[in-house]
């Protein structure tokens, strides 16, 4: 059991909504949080249908009681109903509330009542560097940091079960298709694609759907928090510059899964791309946890230069590049973008064993990147 980051500040005066994908860990926070709290899990089946028939059962059992910390619903979106009850409660008698749910899309579709900023919103991402004693970066490549796959020795059926039962089945039914083939065909596309620019036209080729249903698709991966699209740096710019965004994964070992690309290794093929997404996993979660909420963007020229991530307004420029020893044609991108912008920090993190310093360019281990990222070093 990891100690999860206290993410859920000021909770302990206001509701909230909970979000995150499936097996991140939100049900298991809360309880160890408030162990005492009127709790209300919706994946039961009697507590499930009771609700739907009669959601007006939830305030007459709240107002029944003298609820200790928030009253917690898990899994809210199966019954937006309750909603308008939350809602009342927290107008009339004040009651406080933690509400679960993995996808905010079932609540919208279903004419849910989101509380009109009553309540804060919190994401629960996978675990990440800072959460886990000793942590094993080739287990984190290979397994994923969905908890339960990072501790397991063997994840691969833990992988096969989230993505059949979970990707391919309940996603699926956001986007209101019986094609369950095409929609696993799109899910194994849109892998390929984890990282890039999204081609809509090659990714509905490829599984033999329309464009805008493509689309769709990728906009449900991101309603769901499955995935999530990365703008591109639009400040002005001398340069012709690429602005669409580019898609990711919520976690490295669906990608792999996915992708079938078997065991991930130093200086194997399949390392860059494995190395960049988690870090870009770990810039999402800090930017959440952390409260600063700063813009996180990518920079490419139409001539293919390019820098990974840009933290906040061009303060930090981080390029990412799985190797042991950083070179000067690995820099082409940073330098180009200084040219233009002039960030405070430019970054490289990599597999370097020390840091070291390149003209105005900072070499840093990924390790000593994240303690530093964690820590409020980089950002503020």
């Amino acid at each position: 059991m990891y100690a999860r980051l206290q993410l859920l500040r000021g909770l302990k005066k206001e509701s909230c909504f909970l979000w995150g994908p499936r097996q991140t860990g939100k049900s298991t926070l809360v309880k160890q949080l408030f162990p005492e709290s009127l709790y209300y899990d919706l994946l039961l089946s009697d507590e499930f249908l009771r609700l739907q028939r009669n959601p007006a059962l939830l305030r007459e059992e709240v107002l029944a009681t003298e609820p200790r910390g928030p009253v917690v619903i898990d899994e809210v979106q199966k019954v937006p109903a309750l909603l308008d009850e939350v809602h009342w409660l927290i107008v009339n008698r004040r009651t406080q509330f933690c509400l679960l749910s993995s996808s905010a899309r079932k609540l919208k579709r279903g004419g849910g009542n989101l509380l009109g900023g009553r309540a804060l919103r919190y994401e629960l991402h996978p675990l990440v560097f800072r959460e886990i004693p000793d942590f094993d970066l080739f287990r984190a490549l290979n397994h994923g940091l969905v908890p339960r796959h990072y501790l397991a020795e063997n994840p691969e059926l833990l992988l096969q079960s989230y993505v059949g039962d979970y990707l391919k089945e309940e996603i699926a039914a956001e986007a209101l298709t019986r094609n369950l083939p095409a929609f696993s065909r799109f899910l194994e596309s849109a892998a390929f694609s984890n990282g890039d620019i999204i081609n809509y036209q090659n990714v509905a080729r490829e599984c033999g759907i329309s464009s805008p249903t493509a689309r769709d698709y990728f906009q449900i991966l991101e309603d769901t928090l499955i995935g999530r699209f990365i703008p591109a740096y639009r400040k002005k710019q001398k340069r012709r510059v690429i602005f669409a965004p580019r898609f990711y994964f919520f976690d490295v070992g669906i990608v792999n899964f996915l992708l079938k690309r078997g065991r991930i290794l130093p200086r194997s093929e399949a390392l860059g791309r494995a190395f960049e997404h988690f870090i870009f996993e770990e810039l999402v979660a800090h930017r959440h946890y952390s409260g600063l909420e700063y813009p996180l963007s990518y920079w490419r020229t139409a001539s293919q230069l390019e820098v990974d991530f840009i933290l906040g307004n061009h303060e930090v420029a981080v390029e990412v590049k799985a190797v042991e020893q950083v070179a000067e044609h690995h820099l082409r991108g940073l330098r180009a973008f200084m040219e233009e912008y002039r960030p405070k920090r430019a970054i490289v993190v990599s597999l370097d064993p020390r840091p070291r310093k390149i003209g105005a360019i900072t070499v840093m281990p990924w390790k000593l990147f994240l303690t530093k990222l964690w820590e409020g070093d980089l950002i503020a």
